[in-house]
């Protein structure tokens, strides 16, 4: 069944897009396909970096147009409210093609009026070995994990210990969904779902580093990891 998005050039269309890609690197399957080309075409120009799981996908989208090209089908997808989608719009050039574009672009870049320094040789490698390791960040795999927060007693205020568990920011970490069970004796531990970047992020060192050390360990007693599964 093809998956279908409204209003994508909008915040409201963005946002629903955002919590879409939270758990997903393509809109479809586990590469890069036409889906994919047909969002990416859809949007009017780059998204905001506030939506962070749509700027994520969007740069690896353009990244792929640009060095390689996007060879996947896809399962289908519906994009309503924009501007029709053309087959020219959606058709990655050839990698002959591509790597022959970079090639006039690197005749662009010919110093007419002398030998390359050392400097500027040393510079264009340090580009290159930049992109090289971005390019590697976007294309690491992810998982989602779910939690058990549980507090030091009855007393503690689990309003604030969510705070202080959601305050934890780390590059590669993106908190989700959360609710409170029932122990016994009063007692409510927190159940709460998180999204890691799996090169990025260590579950056990934001345990032992973050979540269970001064001052969020004024509210939490112990964490405990309840599932992970990779995605």
């Amino acid at each position: 069944m093809a998956v279908t998005f409204h209003d994508i050039n909008s915040a409201v269309g963005l946002k629903k897009l955002d919590d879409y890609l939270l758990a997903r690197s393509y809109i479809t399957g586990y590469e890069a396909s036409k889906d994919d080309l047909i969002v990416h075409a859809a949007l009017s120009k780059p998204p905001s970096s506030e939506f962070v799981n749509v700027s994520r996908w969007y740069n690896h989208i353009t990244a792929l147009l640009r060095i390689s090209g996007v060879s996947g089908q896809g399962s289908g997808v519906i994009v309503e409210g924009s501007a029709p989608i053309t087959e020219e719009a959606v058709a990655t050039p050839p990698v002959a093609d591509t790597k022959a574009s970079a090639a006039e672009d690197d005749d662009d870049d010919v110093d007419l009026f002398g030998e390359e320094t050392e400097e500027e040789k040393k510079a264009a490698e340090e580009r290159a070995a930049s992109i090289k390791a971005s390019t590697k960040k976007k294309e690491s795999g992810k998982s989602s994990v779910l939690l058990d927060v549980k507090p030091w007693d009855d007393e503690t205020d689990m309003k604030k210990l969510e705070e202080a568990v959601r305050s934890v920011h780390i590059e590669g970490l993106h908190w989700g969904a959360s609710k409170l069970v029932a122990v016994g004796y009063g007692i409510k531990k927190l159940q709460i779902m998180l999204t890691i970047v799996d090169d990025l992020v260590s579950v056990d060192t934001l345990i032992e580093e973050q979540l269970t050390v001064e001052p969020i360990n004024e509210y939490v007693q112990s964490c405990d990891i309840v599932a992970f599964n990779k995605i």
